[in-house]
This record gives structure tokens, sequence and C-alpha cells, in this order.
């Protein structure tokens, strides 16, 4: 079976930090990761990566340049599952951190710099560090 998600690294310029998620996994540990959901029917992956970043952090993005693609395999329900998400850089807009969101146990600020270090993830963290190139380039 396919998924198809979208999300991003949303960060907010003027205090140089993104906002990030935690998730409990089965151990009870939380995972920080970028905030990231299902593309719904009739959306873009940028229109599903800025809805997903509201909904999981409380932050309004832009959409400024992708950022890449992550694809893996887990199970779920006994049976194997590929994801692919596309992440995308945004620029924080407005709104308020919040961990509203069901399927998100915490959000936080991180400074731009301790971002690689908090995130679960290596694919995410090459995102990252791929994302710290852009905004160079862009400052």
């Amino acid at each position: 079976m396919d998924e198809t998600s979208a999300g991003g690294l949303v960060v907010d310029h003027e205090l140089g930090r993104a906002a990030v998620i935690g998730r409990l996994d089965r151990r009870g540990r939380l995972l920080w990761s970028l905030p990231k959901g299902h593309i719904e029917a009739g959306e873009t992956a940028e229109q599903a990566a800025v809805r997903e970043v509201e909904e999981e952090t409380g932050i309004i993005g832009r959409v400024v340049a992708p950022l890449g693609t992550i694809d893996f395999w887990f199970v779920a329900e006994d049976r194997r599952v590929h994801k692919t998400v596309h992440h995308f850089l945004m620029r924080a807009l407005g709104g308020d951190l919040c961990d509203d969101d069901v399927e998100v146990a915490e959000v936080a600020w991180v400074p731009l710099g301790e971002l690689e270090g908090r995130l679960a993830y290596a694919d995410e963290r090459r995102l990252i560090r791929r994302a710290t190139e852009m905004l160079e380039e862009t400052a």
C-alpha cells in the first residue's frame, strides 16, 4: 500500500527558530519531528503541508521552496506501507504555538542551530541541513 503526505519546516525568520512536534512512540518516548500529514483529495502537496503545519503546531505558514522528499516503509496492522512525504520550507506568518492536535504530544519553537540535534529521524536531519543552506542563501 502507498501513502502520500506533506509537511515541512516552518521558520520564524526574525527569531531564528522553527516549530517542531513531539509524538510518543510505542515505548512512551517523546520523538521530535517535522509536522506532516496526509494529502487530502483535491489538495496539492503545498496546500496539505500548510494545512498540516497549522493543524499540528498552530502556526500559519507560507511555502517558500520545496525541501525534498522522504520515502520509507513501515508495518501497520500487519501490512507493509510505503510512505512518501513531501517537505517544504515555510515562512511563519502568524498563529500561536499550540498542541491541540490529538496526534501531537508537544510542540516547541527550537532555535535553528539546535534543530538538527533535536530531531529523531536521520532523513529529517538531512532536510534540515539543506534548509539551513537555503536560509543562508536567502538571508
